[in-house]
């Protein structure tokens, strides 16, 4: 299990606080013990606590940069066939520079764009920032076995692995949504 967390700041009228994130990755670093890593690019900034399992080398360190350095992710999960993935990447001329299932994440992204979530087999969430574009492509699993909580203010959009770290950023309210609670309760799910 690793931890993600990311802020977009959706009116780009301020950076990305280095202080809120770092608190937020702490109150999810028991998800990650082996690590913790931050990327703040203006108006976005993405954090990861490392549980390290596939590749234990400090190549399989995120948030992870793509060789170009437009894209950054942060990725918690495994992709099982990753190995059946990364072959197929490297026939279309792509090169690895560590033996992560993180790093065929990032490449099928460039490869593929938002269709490479269809190839995946596994357990996952992740973020990717599209430095160039100022865009976020977010997703997780089909059955939601890593979880990824999401909130949006009028000012920003924050996700994170647990709900506990985005009650982190001081713009995020604390209260109770009685509308949501009766749904949950109902139908143990909620349908906005």
């Amino acid at each position: 299990m690793c931890g993600i967390c990311g802020i977009i700041n959706i009116t780009k009228t301020e950076p990305v606080s280095q202080v809120i994130l770092k608190r937020m990755t702490d109150a999810i670093s028991h998800r990650g013990p082996d690590g913790e890593g931050f990327y703040i690019d203006r108006f976005a900034g993405l954090a990861h606590r490392r549980l390290a399992i596939i590749d234990l080398s400090s190549a399989g360190h995120q948030p992870m940069i793509s060789e170009n350095g437009q894209f950054i992710l942060v990725f918690n999960g495994e992709i099982y066939n990753f190995q059946e993935l990364r072959s197929e990447l490297e026939q279309a001329g792509h090169r690895f520079n560590s033996n992560t299932d993180s790093e065929v994440i990032l490449i099928s992204y460039i490869e593929w764009g938002e269709e490479c979530v269809i190839r995946f087999n596994g357990m996952f969430a992740f973020a990717i920032w599209d430095r160039l574009n100022d865009t976020m492509f977010i997703a997780r699993d089909r059955y939601g076995i890593k979880p990824l909580y999401y909130t949006l203010t009028p000012k920003l959009f924050i996700f994170a692995s647990e709900q506990k770290a985005i009650l982190e950023h001081p713009d995020v309210k604390r209260s109770v949504d009685f509308e949501g609670l009766i749904e949950y309760f109902t139908f143990q799910n909620f349908f906005y």
